[in-house]
């Protein structure tokens, strides 16, 4: 059994609306999700000796979510992760993009999906957001009808989007928690076990781009198909963090694509998705200086996220998975968190 709860969580300033909280609850997890940027804000998963943490970065108020922060637990779009220069051509015609981060457009321009407003419906077993982005919001074309899905089975969170455009129109979305399972507010992810089941990841340039290469992980700091320690892996191989794209097999049906062991607290989080790519981001830019819920703050690598989308830019890299979607087509994807014991 699920239950579904509705509470107010905050007014937006000036009048703009007001933002629900929605309290998902099945024997196994409990998830709040407010209406603003379809965000999760606390994930409550019990450990092996039965103890409840909550185990998403966020904040407690909804002051925290109107000011500059990392994209806490919501929904980003239209086209999730980077637009090179914020500018793609369809069918003859320049579109410019809202610039946002250097050079490029990132999870949607200025005033992307998770900074708005969603419509809420009540269902038996979750709870589905919706919203019409209309044609030019961020720069891009076309009318587009959005839905997003949250719902609880048992020890799993699934989350389903869909979409219908006026216009061809690039779309991916993909929601953007930060993880941490010992618990939010534990200072580090180096103790946790990861496993990415891809055989190829996308190389970046400096401004976070894909260089347009498919690059086999075999032998690098990328191969991650058995599990690694964070820490130990981060420092053997001298690198910062992850902040890439791994190439799953693109297959339209649920795929197992990810698993996070913490051996501490002996919790599970298994990732499932349909989608054909997964950002693995392990919260570099993270830097302390947010305060988040109880009083804890953010340090960096304190949090990761397992993104799964579309492949960045690939509006502009046409051996890339199409991200195009047309005028009488569905955009339907569907990607299934998982969490247990160990």
């Amino acid at each position: 059994m699920v239950s579904v709860t509705r509470s107010l969580f905050g007014d937006l300033p000036s009048g703009a609306g007001t933002v629900e909280k929605f309290q998902l609850q099945s024997d196994q997890l409990r998830v709040d999700i407010i209406s603003w940027g379809c965000t999760i804000t606390a994930l409550e998963v019990r450990d092996r000796q039965g103890r409840a943490s909550d185990v998403v970065l966020g904040f407690a108020e909804l002051e925290g979510y109107l000011q500059k922060h990392p994209y806490f637990g919501a929904v980003v779009g239209r086209v999730a992760n980077r637009i090179a220069k914020g500018t793609f051509t369809l069918d003859g015609k320049e579109y410019k993009l809202a610039i946002n981060n250097g050079p490029n457009s990132l999870h949607g321009g200025i005033r992307g999906f998770d900074k708005v407003l969603w419509t809420p419906r009540m269902l038996s077993n979750g709870i589905e957001f919706s919203r019409v982005s209309p044609d030019g919001e961020e720069g891009y074309p076309g009318e587009l009808k959005v839905w997003v899905t949250y719902t609880l089975d048992g020890g799993e969170l699934v989350v389903n989007y869909r979409a219908q455009a006026s216009q061809t129109t690039p779309v991916s979305l993909t929601n953007h928690s930060y993880f941490n399972l010992a618990g939010q507010g534990s200072p580090n992810i180096y103790d946790h076990e990861v496993t990415i089941e891809a055989d190829a990841f996308l190389p970046v340039d400096e401004a976070l781009i894909p260089t347009g290469e498919v690059a086999p992980v075999q032998g690098t700091a990328f191969d991650l198909r058995k599990p690694v320690e964070l820490g130990k892996h981060l420092q053997e191989f001298h690198i910062n963090g992850f902040d890439h794209n791994f190439c799953l097999k693109g297959s339209k049906e649920k795929q197992f694509c990810a698993r996070v062991h913490h051996p501490g607290t002996g919790r599970v989080l298994e990732v499932y998705t349909t989608q054909p790519g997964i950002q693995f981001y392990t919260g570099n830019f993270l830097d302390g200086t947010l305060k988040g819920k109880t009083g804890a703050v953010y340090p960096k690598h304190s949090g990761f996220c397992l993104e799964t989308q579309n492949w960045p830019d690939a509006v502009n890299q046409p051996h890339f998975p199409p991200v195009l979607l047309k005028p009488g087509e569905e955009y339907n994807h569907t990607t299934w968190f998982k969490f247990s014991v160990a």
